[in-house]
């Protein structure tokens, strides 16, 4: 454990590394900052002053791209006779994140997306030497293009300002900056002859223009409103100004061929395929027309698109789209495959000769069964070698580049997915995440030129993020245990030894799921429509889950004042409940099968009028679990009332319907106070009550009939229009104690 002196205590621990051979990729070399170097310099000092305000004068920073002879990112840093801390590196990313380990290993300080642990001992821990910090991966990805819809649709420059600093801080240097890309869209498809209505039946709503812009679905949730355009337009100005200056490298979107349906009133001998339904929706709002990239329109319409974005955002050469994006292709055919490949990147670089494909390699995955190795290596020698970068989007789970000869020599991002739709719910593969980057580096010749982290959504488990983006500075696997045990310390500013070994217990077991394909969608009933049928298994021992909580709850009375500390103590209850919910549904099921009223009454009683009200006072008793809040965000976008409902639906209805008939319900579940009350707990009830009747009359459970009937439910929260607290109500801890009081002894009891 790192003592406050910073002495050779914490040396082993510390990121000093010698940089191993990479693939070279000399057409990679373009992307490089644009920013000057006292450009970046004056970022991370501006960065310095909003995190630590008056202490950011004891970090002098300089950035000096000749201190690496290659395009690694270093940071040096070492002790001034006045005792403070002089940082420089190769970009301001580099400098940052040099900075923030300091912070970490020699000051035990936390920043995360719940609140930052920032007591900084006085005077700052000196350095014996130079501490030289470097990274053997060229780029350090972030974001999946759902993390725009899931997470950061409702930003305001805050809060983007806020995540842009924790990217420096965590060494992301290669991020996605989609937004405001609809208004630009718009500019074309008006120089193309397109009406108003037309474009407007095209845009689907903010919450849904992830799954618009990869061509799944249209017009559901709109149509956009002029001022979203400006909003947008003029935030992706600030995000990228703010990105560039700090040395990243943003990545832009770029045509993948999906079109509104009035271009065939345009050009009606295109060549355009209409798509069938996608993912339940049917062609009211999905069969989207696809333009075949062959056809001379498709590099009319993506050289004029991208000529408008680089005229717009400028350019870092670097651009992403996807195509087939949970679609089959109409023809396996590799000539047809790399014709398409080679369509795209011709209307790349028609616009900017310089261009690099960035391409997301979820379709490998997600449509296994038609991208056998001819298909993949047609689709990806399209494309000449080294212009294209494959984001292998899943690999902590289903590493893409151990089958595919590392992408047939394209190079390629090791990426940790993570969290699909946002998912509340304590999830991790450690093991996997702590050595596959490394695997992937010593694959027969791997053309791996980065690690990434792509989450569907974020702002949950911080502690994996933490974990991966600091594997970018090592040189092999840390050791699990002591890592973990050191980052309690830094998150609550405290050594106490519950915390530690809570962490450890939850490391070994929550965070460390090893299940062949599981993926992190929370299954548990609680969130789940109810039927029969609802998965309950786990892949951890619940008791590791309940000691950790035990010692939890112990630590927690000196430590409330601590916003991190809340957060885990409502978060590692919350896993408790849901835990525990799961055992009181199987008790619903067999009391129901066994036609033991008695027993359904009792579980059902304590589930309902128990265990999810208790859930959601606990929930809304901290601010980071407040539906509330996600639903203000939405509405303060709205310019008048009208505005303020479609926003206000479309943040209901993604977190639940998913769609105006559920049609991919529960997807994006929150467990969040005023959503569990009014939305899950609703449901349950209605489950319990059913069965109760069913019991009493002698009739059969019907499920569609229960459908039918729990749809209404649902569909009355997303359109009940009812305004929730943004701020926190009741206490935490006095709620927390009063669970662990009534429910510990029954978790122990139900091992």
């Amino acid at each position: 454990m790192p003592s406050r002196s910073g002495h050779s205590l914490v040396l082993p621990i510390l990121l000093s590394l010698v940089a191993v051979a990479h693939c070279n990729f000399p057409t990679l070399d373009r992307l490089k900052p644009q920013a000057s170097e006292k450009t970046q310099e004056r970022a991370v000092t501006d960065l310095l002053k909003r995190l630590l305000r008056e202490r950011c004068r004891e970090f002098i920073v300089s950035v000096n791209r000749s201190l690496s002879n290659d395009s690694l990112d270093v940071c040096e840093l070492r002790s001034t006779k006045n005792n403070k801390i002089f940082a420089t590196g190769t970009t301001g990313v580099a400098v940052a994140s040099g900075i923030y380990n300091y912070l970490k290993y020699f000051c035990n300080c936390h920043v995360s997306w719940f609140g930052d642990q920032l007591d900084l001992p006085r005077p700052l821990p000196r350095l014996t030497g130079v501490l030289r910090i470097n990274t053997q991966h060229r780029f350090r990805y972030y974001q999946n293009v759902c993390t725009v819809s899931y997470s950061s649709v409702w930003w305001d420059w805050p809060r983007w300002e806020r995540e842009i600093d924790w990217m420096a801080l965590n060494g992301i240097n290669l991020p996605l900056a989609f937004t405001g890309q609809e208004a630009i869209w718009q500019v074309v498809y008006r120089a193309l002859g397109l009406n108003q209505s037309e474009i407007e039946d095209f845009f689907s709503g903010p919450a849904f223009l992830a799954w618009n812009r990869m061509g799944n679905m249209f017009e559901f949730g709109g149509p956009l409103p002029q001022s979203w355009h400006v909003k947008q337009l003029n935030l992706q100005f600030k995000i990228l100004e703010q990105m560039r200056s700090f040395g990243m490298i943003p990545v832009l979107p770029a045509f993948s061929g999906n079109i509104p349906k009035g271009i065939l009133r345009l050009y009606p001998k295109a060549n355009v395929t209409q798509l069938g339904p996608w993912a339940h929706f049917n062609c009211s709002y999905s069969c989207a027309y696809i333009l075949d990239p062959r056809d001379p329109l498709f590099l009319e319409i993506g050289s004029l698109f991208l000529s408008q974005v680089v005229k717009q955002f400028g350019t870092d050469h670097i651009y992403n789209t996807d195509t087939f994006n949970e679609m089959i292709p109409p023809s396996s055919d590799p000539n047809y495959l790399s014709a398409v490949s080679r369509s795209v990147f011709a209307s790349m670089t028609a616009a900017d000769p310089q261009a690099i494909w960035l391409m997301q390699g979820w379709l490998f995955f997600s449509a296994a069964s038609f991208w056998k190795p001819a298909q993949i290596k047609a689709l990806l020698h399209g494309v000449p070698i080294g212009r294209m970068i494959v984001l292998d989007l899943f690999a902590e789970t289903e590493p893409i580049f151990s089958y595919s000869e590392s992408f047939y020599g394209q190079p390629f991002i090791w990426c940790m997915l993570h969290n699909f739709g946002g998912n509340s719910g304590l999830f991790g593969t450690v093991e996997s995440i702590n050595s596959g980057p490394f695997k992937a580096l010593n694959f027969p010749n791997s053309t791996m030129v980065g690690v990434g982290m792509t989450p569907e959504g974020i702002e949950q488990n911080p502690v994996v993020y933490e974990l991966m983006s600091e594997l970018a500075w090592r040189k092999e696997p840390v050791n699990l245990a002591k890592w973990v045990s050191l980052y309690a310390v830094r998150r609550y500013g405290s050594t106490d030894e519950n915390l530690t070994a809570a962490w450890r217990l939850l490391f070994a077991s929550v965070y460390n799921c090893t299940v062949p394909h599981y993926k992190n969608h929370n299954h548990s009933p609680l969130v789940k429509r109810p039927s029969f049928r609802l998965k309950t298994e786990l892949w951890y021992d619940p008791a590791d889950l309940y000691k950790a909580w035990k010692l939890i709850i112990e630590a927690a009375p000196s430590l409330m004042s601590k916003e991190t500390f809340r957060y885990d103590l409502v978060d590692v209850t919350r896993q408790v409940l849901q835990v525990l919910m799961s055992a009181f549904y199987h008790d619903i099921t067999e009391a129901f099968q066994s036609q033991k009223h008695l027993e359904l009454l009792t579980a059902g009683g304590v589930l309902v009028y128990d265990l999810l009200p208790e859930l959601d006072n606990l929930l809304s008793s901290e601010h980071n679990f407040l539906l509330g809040v996600w639903l203000e965000q939405a509405r303060s976008l709205g310019l008048d009332e009208k505005e303020v409902q479609l926003y206000d639906l479309n943040a209901r209805n993604q977190i639940t319907l998913w769609g105006p008939s559920g049609e991919i319900l529960d997807y994006a579940s929150k467990e969040w106070g005023g959503l569990m009350r009014d939305y899950y707990a609703q449901r349950w009830s209605l489950f319990v009550n059913i069965l109760v009747e069913c019991l009493d009359s002698g009739r059969p459970f019907k499920q569609d009939t229960f459908n039918q009937a729990v749809f209404q439910v649902e569909k009355g929260f997303v359109y009940n229009g009812r305004k929730y607290p943004t701020k926190p109500q009741g206490d935490t801890y006095e709620i927390a104690y009063r669970i662990f009081l009534k429910y510990y002894p029954q978790a122990l009891k139900r091992l």
